[in-house]
């Protein structure tokens, strides 16, 4: 069985999920599992960490399109730098 979480962490008042091994949980952006699914993660991970991003400060909402893509079985869209600077503009404005 493989499976793949990527979660953010949360403050102490914002609501959370229950995630194994988790505590106390996080926001939920992204879940699969088995080896297709975990291996498109990885390799959306890896495209992330190819462009010299973190991929913990990629835009939570790229982690939620693939979660979603994946689960309709389409082509999710890859992160660019682009994305990834409009991002950092949007969270700098709020």
């Amino acid at each position: 069985m493989s499976c793949i979480d990527i979660v953010r962490a949360v403050d102490a008042r914002e609501a959370c999920q229950t995630v194994p091994f988790v505590r106390p949980g996080g926001e939920s952006l992204l879940r699969q599992s088995g080896w297709p699914k975990v291996r498109r993660v990885l390799e959306a991970i890896d495209g992330v960490e190819a462009l010299g991003i973190d991929p913990a400060a990629a835009c939570p909402d790229h982690w939620r399109h693939l979660h979603h893509r994946l689960t309709a079985a389409q082509e999710p869209r890859l992160y660019t730098r682009e994305r990834h600077e409009a991002w950092l503009r949007r969270r700098a404005m709020s």
